[in-house]
């Protein structure tokens, strides 16, 4: 058991409003706030999660409240309004914890929205943000540093590389965690190669597809199908490739052929925050090749536990792919083992929360 000033602490995680716990289509966030959760669990203390209707979450106290949910920043434009749809689901969640907080010790804003961020003063409870994506709009980027400038404890974020897109060099960097008991090491891969994320033009799902159409190889698809028409026109596009889509898999689905797959490719056209799949395949076992932008760079290590290759370069996928067996798979697992664990994740959580509340005190 773990303790924070001396006790064990009542937390509140108040989940993204972009859809319901369970569904896929509230991206990393999801996977992000459950193993959060369970690292909380693990040192001992008593966690509660505040979720849209319909959400899912088993094992763990789950409260849900009704409205229609938010947009997410990734279709906005930089300079567009951030606006409330009648009867938020936001406005909604907050509201709720407006109402609960006296009966928590902290309380934990997984919105990547400016709502929690300007109510945060007028909270008793102290608030913490875990900043989800990186710098998307201009409303986001005030909120943020305006939280930064009168109560940096409040933030944290996954990566430096997104920390840095805030223009913030000293920020908290807590990165993120796997359930490691969910994930089977696997020594001799089949020869397929892996892509995972939402189906939508920012995921740039149409590089692996190309280096399946120059390789030969089967790519295995896994995620939301988010833009049917997308879809279709890479389909079309790449007709001889040899792409294999698996769907939405829960995660004991997802590990049970990610884990057989030679690598995983990692392909996004934006700045990603952290990058979950990328630690889910290195669990496996699996090395990740991915583009030299956002969270991947600060988790893959190059030549050890994958490669890192020019941006929207297909050939240096292709050539990294060639070299893949001069990976050890072991140390892919041994690295997310070593960073990455609930324990180790739920040790910088305590220090953040302790952090937070010496600076309300």
């Amino acid at each position: 058991m773990s303790i924070i000033n001396g006790r064990t602490k009542n937390i509140l995680l108040v989940s993204t409003p972009v859809a319901p716990l369970g569904s896929g289509f509230g991206g990393g966030v999801e996977l992000s706030l459950k193993n959060m959760a369970l690292s909380l669990q693990l040192k001992g203390h008593r966690v509660t999660v505040l979720a849209p209707d319909h959400s899912v979450l088993p094992d763990m106290e789950l409260q849900t409240v009704s409205g229609q949910l938010q947009t997410s920043m990734q279709f906005l434009e930089r300079t567009e309004a951030m606006c409330l749809p009648d009867n938020s689901v936001l406005a909604n969640l907050w509201e709720r914890v407006r109402a609960l907080q006296q009966d928590y010790d902290i309380v934990i804003n997984f919105a990547y929205d400016w709502l929690p961020f300007y109510l945060t003063p007028f909270f008793q409870t102290p608030i913490a943000h875990l900043v989800s994506m990186s710098s998307l709009t201009d409303t986001m980027d005030r909120a943020i540093a305006q939280i930064a400038q009168t109560s940096p404890q409040s933030l944290a974020f996954h990566t430096q590389i997104q920390a840095e897109t805030f223009d913030l060099l000293n920020a908290r960097i807590i990165g993120n965690a796997l359930d490691l008991e969910l994930y089977s090491f696997c020594a001799d891969p089949q020869d397929y190669i892996a892509w995972v994320g939402r189906i939508s033009p920012e995921k740039a799902i149409e590089d692996a597809i190309a280096v399946s159409e120059t390789t030969g190889l089967e790519l295995r698809v896994y995620g939301i199908l988010q833009d049917q028409a997308y879809w279709q026109f890479l389909t079309e596009k790449y007709p001889n490739a040899k792409v294999n889509y698996r769907g939405f898999l829960n995660t004991a689905e997802l590990q049970q052929e990610l884990r057989q797959s030679q690598a995983l490719l990692v392909t996004p056209r934006w700045m990603e925050a952290f990058g979950n799949v990328v630690i889910e395949a290195l669990a496996c076992g699996v090395p990740v090749i991915a583009y030299r932008r956002g969270g991947p760079t600060e988790i893959i290590c190059d030549g050890v536990t994958g490669f890192l290759v020019e941006p929207d370069c297909v050939q240096g996928l292709v050539d990294a792919l060639k070299k893949i067996e001069k990976i050890d798979r072991q140390a892919c697992r041994d690295q997310v083992v070593t960073k990455y664990s609930l324990s180790v994740y739920g040790d910088r959580l305590n220090k953040w929360f302790e952090a937070l509340l010496n600076s309300t005190l």
